[in-house]
């Protein structure tokens, strides 16, 4: 999703000295006790400094909004676990969890899970704000829930030892008791002691070699929900009296209505309300409030509307293109400088111009939120929403709305998927239902009471927010042995950041990083200039899964590939090679352990393929992990076919291998899309053309081959791994066919060969 890993130089960023560390806990404050009804202990953090100091220097701290915001022990002694995270299929429902309970001492049979709502206290530590994305939930969450987890097993010892007369030192956990001797007494019965015990000064967790359950693969907590048809998505939420809207939008981004007749609409049974409302972009559509969707879908097919152009009014996807490439002649922003005089002296040149489209997120589950604004005229509104923002969506909510945000209760939904487009800093979505909701209050007969707001396919489709297209244009020179003697690099796309609030951080000399992600760290030590252009188009974009990595993984793999054929290497070689030769070659050795991991498992190198077969490489770091593939592809009416993948993968510890290794195989699946015929968002006179799966299509079952994905064992804090295993199929696959075909495609979706 979002490219968050670079948002720790935010103000509202920790100084070094605040942050906990993996030893102790260096902010008492963080964590507060407290105890439920009926005796559960409930134990949280505090509201976080780093929220704090994001606020004027004045602003005195905020108290915490719910006292047991991340661990309540139940009188039966189960634990009930708080997830400050959206799950939207990356199972941090139960990764998460896991951390907290590993510390605790907590069997996995007393292990519950709940997501959290919007609220301060579940605010990430590092980035001040409640949010899911850039692959960080577990990353930012490793020592804070095992401090939470390791807090509470220690004042759970001290209430034991002050019991039974006897020192903290005498008592020991397991599986949710503290036991001292002959002596056990379960959690649950120390609870309401545990709560009036201080706090410890600090505390230690533990060491690898002593961990129960992390490194442990764990089916899911919500696993047996889920494949009943139990688990409550979003879209499934049924309330008493919950009415339905649907939005008819402009079909170009930022139209409005010029002329409406909804007689025919109205006349629809269920249909309660056919209105004009605010939509993103500084748009308007017609809104329909029915008593069921069905009604409200039959109602908006039956709208007669006449638009007003938007801004994006004669765009077309060929002539955008032919403006990257006038602007990649003469880019005006250099990301890195370096001297490409050395061109001069070629041997031989590679030219290569790569395209890319634009890309729609697609999630299974389209977006929806809910509202129940019966409370408004005392200045409360309660929502149901899978966000990946929850408290930057809960103020652009209370905005819309008129309201505190306090006074907006969020509850976070699980989602069926995502992929970024659950993270808009503009929060698009939730601001257009917001309106709705309210407007739809001010209708004639209308009654308080919940709306659910609706998205269908064509709506998900059409709706905007995409992956930028983008152009990438590569001179290389090369001496009469292949190798580099200079390396010009020119990328432009539409910024993804600039106008949003993270602009401060992401965007330096008005360049924005996440388009460059995945070049400028320049990991094969190339003789390279790189400099890039942001045209400014009307077209909603953002981040997709693995954000920027998802088109420069494409095109430095892939030219990795040209320049070992061309310097006559084996492209394992010669990557590993290049690693070896760097000047901190002990910074990318992870890269030589995953892609010697890939080849190992894969048998690369040591047997025959099939006759009409080609091995493909590719390796690429991003969110802090390092995935490499190696494929084996046929061609087959002029299209890949990929038999086997083999991932070595580099993500330090693991903390759940299933969900880890599930996460590699869909980030994979995912990346196959790219180079799926059909997947690309084209506009024609403004419009976007495609708008269903049937001209859209996501890959299938019969598209996904055998996938073997290997860990490199570590005990070092783990990094991400919801995105890192998209940004490297695309390229292997792409290097396969070259050697099959000897083409090389620098356009994605692959086109069919002759």
């Amino acid at each position: 999703m979002a490219a968050f890993d670079r948002l720790g130089a935010t103000s509202a960023a920790p100084a070094a000295s605040a942050a906990p560390s993996e030893s102790g806990l260096s902010r008492r404050a963080w964590l507060q006790l407290s105890v439920a009804a009926g005796g559960g202990l409930l134990i949280g953090f505090g509201a976080p400094p780093q929220a704090e100091a994001a606020e004027p220097a004045a602003a005195a701290p905020k108290p915490l909004p719910q006292p047991g915001a991340f661990v309540q022990i139940r009188p039966d002694n189960t634990v009930e676990i708080r997830v400050n995270r959206l799950d939207f299929g990356q199972g941090a429902l139960t990764a998460l969890p896991m951390l907290l309970a590993e510390e605790m001492d907590l069997n996995w049979s007393q292990v519950r899970a709940s997501l959290a709502p919007a609220g301060e206290a579940y605010k990430d530590p590092n980035f001040g704000i409640q949010m899911t994305g850039g692959s960080t939930a577990i990353a930012h969450s490793w020592p804070h829930y095992r401090q939470i987890g390791a807090t509470a097993r220690a004042v759970l010892v001290q209430a034991a030892a002050a019991q039974w007369g006897v020192p903290v030192s005498a008592c020991r956990t397991e599986a949710g008791q503290v036991i001292a001797g002959a002596r056990r007494a379960s959690y649950a019965s120390l609870a309401e002691a545990a709560a009036r015990q201080p706090l410890p000064a600090e505390v230690t967790l533990k060491k690898a070699a002593d961990f129960r359950l992390i490194g442990r693969p764990k089916g899911r907590l919500d696993a047996a929900l889920t494949t009943r048809g139990e688990k409550v998505y979003g879209m499934d939420l049924r309330l008493p009296e919950q009415k339905t809207a649907l939005l008819q939008r402009a079909p170009s981004f930022g139209g409005q209505v010029a002329s409406l007749d909804a007689t025919a609409a109205l006349a629809i049974p269920g249909v309660l309300a056919v209105f004009e409302t605010p939509t993103d972009r500084g748009g308007s559509g017609v809104a329909i409030v029915a008593t069921g969707y069905w009604a409200a879908k039959q109602a908006r097919d039956a709208l007669k509307v006449s638009w007003k152009d938007g801004p994006a009014a004669g765009l077309s996807t060929a002539g955008l293109f032919a403006r990257f490439e006038e602007e990649a002649r003469a880019p005006k922003l250099t990301a890195r400088a370096h001297d490409v005089s050395a061109a001069r002296g070629a041997a031989r040149t590679i030219q290569a111009s790569f395209r890319f489209p634009y890309l729609a997120h697609t999630p299974m589950e389209p977006l929806n939120a809910t509202f129940d604004l019966s409370e408004l005229a005392r200045g409360k509104a309660t929502v149901w929403a899978g966000s990946q923002f929850q408290t930057v969506d809960q103020g652009a909510i209370a905005q819309t709305l008129g309201l505190k945000p306090e006074n907006v209760t969020l509850n976070t939904m699980p989602a069926g998927g995502g992929f970024g487009r659950r993270a808009v800093p503009s929060s698009d979505y939730l601001r257009e239902a917001a309106a709705l909701a309210k407007a739809w209050l001010a209708q004639p007969g209308a009654k308080p009471g919940p709306v659910k707001v609706m998205w269908s396919r064509e709506d998900d489709v059409q709706g905007g927010y995409y992956r930028p297209m983008h152009l990438h244009r590569v001179d290389i020179a090369l001496d009469a042995q292949g190798r580099p003697l200079a390396w010009d690099h020119v990328i432009v796309g539409q910024s993804l950041v600039k106008g949003t609030p993270f602009e401060p951080v992401l965007v330096k000399d008005g360049i924005d990083h996440t388009m460059t992600e995945g070049v400028v760290e320049n990991l094969y030590g190339l003789p390279m200039r790189l400099r890039v252009s942001h045209p400014e188009l009307p077209i909603p974009v953002l981040w997709w899964r693995s954000v920027g990595h998802t088109h420069t993984a494409y095109v430095m793999e892939t030219l990795a590939d040209e320049l070992a054929q061309a310097a006559g290497q084996d492209p394992v070689a010669w990557r590993l090679a290049r690693w070896k030769a760097a000047p901190e070659p002990a910074r990318l050795a992870r890269h030589v352990e995953a892609l010697q991991l890939a080849v190992k498992q894969s048998g690369y190198g040591q047997r025959k393929l099939p006759a009409g077969q080609a091995w493909g490489v590719a390796v690429h770091e991003s969110f802090g992990s390092v995935v490499a593939y190696v494929v084996e592809v046929s061609l087959v009416e002029g299209r890949p076919r990929l038999h086997r993948v083999t991932a070595g993968v580099h993500a330090n510890t693991v903390v759940n291998p299933l969900a880890a290794r599930a996460q590699i195989e869909g980030g994979l699946v995912y990346g196959l899309a790219m180079i799926q015929p059909g997947v690309a968002i084209t506009l024609k006179d403004g419009r976007v053309e495609q708008s269903q799966f049937s001209d859209y299509p996501p890959p299938r079952l019969s598209d996904v081959p055998p996938i073997d994905v290997h860990f490199v064992p570590s005990d070092a804090p783990p990094t991400g791994l919801g995105e890192p295993g998209t940004p490297p199929i695309a390229p292997a696959v792409a290097n396969a066919v070259a050697a099959l075909s000897g083409k090389r495609l620098r356009e994605l979706p692959f086109a069919r060969l002759a």
